[in-house]
C-alpha cells in the first residue's frame, strides 16, 4: 500500500499547483479506501450481454461507455453549480514512458486501462494496484493503445505484435492466445475489442505497407475465429487497392442487430494512380451483421483518398427526430473534415457539412458523398490542402449530448502541403507531407443543420483529449497545455480546469460508487479520478 501510494508524489515535476492543493486528500481518501479492495475488488466481475446493453451507473463495461459510442453520462452528482469544488480523489502512476491512451473499464469497482504491452487492474475508490499484467514485445508499433474488452469475468487485450489475450478478470492470469496478424507482413493492433453476444471482435493497423484492412471475430471461451470480413481484396488483385485498417472501436444497434465500423485509408497511401476508383471499402462506414461478418451497406466518406484519411472515427448512434421525422441515425465528424449525418438502416445520407476549413472537394454528390478535387491530390510541386494529414479529427472520442441535441468533438482546423514523390513509388506511404498550421477546438455541433452552435479553442497544434458530457450539462475535456476541462455543454463557457503537468491523450469516462460521482481523465502516463469533497452538497437533478 505504501509503495503504491508514494508514487503519488512522483505523478509530474511540473504537476499543476490545483493537484497538490488536494494531494493530502487524496492520500487520506485512497488509504480510507484500502479496505474496499477486497470486498469490492475482487467480487464476481461478471458482464454479461444485458449489462453491455444497458450498463449501470456504477459500471463503464466497453470502450464507449455502452453500444451507442456516444460517451454521454446520465450522473447529474457533479453539476454547473458545483464542479468549481472538483478535487483530486486519487492519482495512478504506471512508470512507463507510453502516454496512457486507453479509455478505462469499470465493472465492479475495478478499473482496467492500458499503455502497449501493459493492463492495470485498479481499485476505482483508490486508485490501489490489485493486479498488473505485462507482456512485453520489441516487434509491431508501440504507438498507442486503446483499451480491453471485457465479457463474463474475462478481459481481451490485443498487443503490438497482433496477438489476442484473454485474461482472467480477477487475477490476470493468462486464458489464451491467438494470433491475429502476422506482425512480420507489417500488421499490429492498438484497438480495444468490442464484444457482441458471443463475438470478440478486433481489428487491425498497419499501412505502412501495402497490406489488406480486415475485421475478425473470436469466440469468447475457446478463442477460435468465427468469421473474417474483409475491407479490401489480397494484394495483387488487378486495379484494385489495399488497405482499409479497422484500427479503432465500432459500435452496435441491438434492435437492429448491426454493427458498424470504420475503415481506414487505401494504400499506397499518397499516390493513387495505380488504385483507379473510389476504392471500396477503404475510408468507408460500414456496417456488418455481427453474428456472421456480413456486409449489409457502406457509405464511403472519402472516395479514392489520397491524403490518409481514415474514416475509423467513432460512428456514434443517436435515435431522435431529423427534421421532424423519427431516425435511427449514425453520425461521424470524420478525419477529413465534412460531418456526416446517415440513416444507419440503410446508410443513406441525410446530411453532409463540412465542421471547418475544407479544400479538397468540389461539392457533395448526389448520395451525400464529397467528391475529391484531383487537382488537390499530391503533386510534385506540392499542394496546400486542409486539413493536414491528422485530419479535422482524429482517435480521440467525440459525445452527443442528449440534453441538448449537440455533437461535442475535438476538432482541429489545420492546413498541410503536400508532395508527391515519384522516387517513392506505388508502395506504403509514397510521397510526403508537412504541416503548416493548426489549432484545436472543442465544437458543438447541431446535428439538424450542421452548423457550429458553439466553439472554445483549446490551444496551437491542437489537444489529443476526447470529450464526455453528462445529463447535468457538463463537457469535459481537455486542452493543449494539459489543463482537464469543465465547459457548460449549453455553451462552451469554461466552469472549471486543473492544470496536469503533461499532455492529454485519451478520453474521459465517469462512474458512481458508494453514492459519489467520480471523473477520470489521463495526463502522460498517469490516471487520475476526481470527485467532489465528501461535505460538498449534492446537485439536485
Amino acid at each position: 500500500m505504501l509503495t503504491q501510494l508514494s508514487t503519488l508524489k512522483f505523478v509530474h515535476t511540473n504537476i499543476g499547483a490545483h493537484l497538490f492543493k488536494h494531494l493530502k486528500f487524496a492520500l487520506v481518501f485512497a488509504a480510507s479506501a484500502f479496505a474496499f479492495v477486497d470486498a469490492h475488488s475482487l467480487a464476481g466481475q461478471n458482464p454479461d450481454n444485458n449489462q453491455l446493453l444497458h450498463p449501470p451507473k456504477d459500471s463503464w463495461p466497453g470502450y464507449h461507455g455502452d453500444y451507442s459510442g456516444r460517451r454521454h453520462s446520465p450522473l447529474t452528482q457533479i453539476a454547473p453549480g458545483n464542479v468549481n469544488s472538483l478535487s483530486m480523489a486519487w492519482a495512478f502512476q504506471t512508470n512507463q514512458q507510453a502516454e496512457i491512451k486507453s479509455s478505462p473499464l469499470l465493472v465492479d469497482g475495478v478499473l482496467y486501462f492500458t499503455v502497449p504491452d501493459n493492463i492495470w487492474a485498479v481499485d476505482a475508490r483508490s486508485g490501489y494496484t490489485i493486479w498488473h499484467y505485462n507482456h512485453p514485445t520489441t516487434e509491431g508499433l508501440h504507438i498507442g493503445h486503446r483499451g480491453v474488452a471485457m465479457y463474463k469475468g474475462w478481459l481481451y487485450f490485443v498487443t503490438p505484435d497482433a496477438h489476442l489475450i484473454s485474461l482472467d478478470a480477477k487475477d490476470g492470469s493468462v486464458r489464451w492466445t491467438k494470433v491475429i496478424a502476422d506482425v512480420h507482413q507489417g500488421y499490429w493492433t492498438t484497438l480495444a475489442p468490442l464484444v457482441i453476444h458471443d463475438h470478440v471482435i478486433v481489428g487491425v493497423s498497419g499501412d505502412f505497407d501495402n497490406l489488406a484492412g480486415y475485421l475478425r471475430s473470436y469466440d469468447p471461451e475457446t478463442g477460435e475465429t468465427q468469421w473474417q470480413w474483409n475491407s479490401t481484396p489480397p494484394l495483387g488483385t488487378p486495379n484494385s487497392t489495399t488497405g482499409g485498417m479497422t484500427w479503432m472501436t465500432g459500435t452496435y444497434d441491438s434492435e437492429l442487430n448491426l454493427m458498424y465500423w470504420g475503415t481506414g485509408n487505401p494504400t499506397p497511401v499518397l499516390n493513387g494512380t495505380t488504385r483507379p476508383g473510389p476504392n471500396p471499402w477503404t475510408c468507408s462506414i460500414v456496417a456488418l451483421n455481427p453474428d456472421t461478418g456480413t456486409l449489409v451497406w457502406g457509405f464511403q466518406v472519402s472516395p479514392h483518398d489520397t491524403h490518409d484519411w481514415d474514416a475509423v472515427e467513432t460512428p456514434v448512434l443517436v435515435d431522435a427526430d431529423f427534421r421532424g421525422t423519427p431516425r435511427k441515425m449514425l453520425m461521424q465528424t470524420s478525419r477529413n473534415g465534412y460531418f456526416f449525418v446517415l440513416d444507419r438502416t440503410n446508410g443513406k445520407s441525410l446530411l453532409t457539412v463540412p465542421y471547418g476549413p475544407t479544400n479538397w472537394s468540389l461539392g457533395i454528390d448526389k448520395e451525400g458523398r464529397p467528391i475529391p478535387n484531383p487537382d488537390k491530390e499530391p503533386k510534385p510541386d506540392g499542394r496546400i490542402i486542409a486539413p493536414d494529414e491528422g485530419g479535422m479529427t482524429n482517435y480521440r472520442s467525440p459525445s452527443f449530448d442528449t440534453k441538448n441535441g449537440l455533437f461535442i468533438v475535438d476538432a482541429h482546423p489545420s492546413w498541410s502541403l503536400y508532395f508527391a514523390k515519384p522516387a517513392d513509388g506505388d508502395y506504403g506511404w509514397a510521397g510526403a507531407d508537412y504541416d503548416l498550421w493548426g489549432k484545436g477546438v472543442i465544437e458543438a455541433i447541431d446535428y439538424q443543420t450542421g452548423k457550429l452552435r458553439w466553439t472554445h479553442e483549446v490551444g496551437p497544434n491542437g489537444s489529443g483529449a476526447g470529450v464526455l458530457t453528462t445529463d447535468s450539462g457538463l463537457t469535459f475535456t481537455g486542452d493543449a497545455f494539459g489543463n482537464v476541462l469543465a465547459l457548460d455543454s449549453s455553451n462552451g463557457k469554461t466552469l472549471w480546469h486543473v492544470g496536469t503537468g503533461a499532455a492529454i491523450d485519451s478520453s474521459p469516462i465517469s462512474y458512481e460508487l458508494d453514492g459519489r460521482q467520480y471523473i477520470v481523465t489521463s495526463s502522460g502516463g498517469v490516471l487520475f479520478a476526481w470527485a467532489l469533497p465528501s461535505s460538498e452538497p449534492i446537485a439536485k437533478p
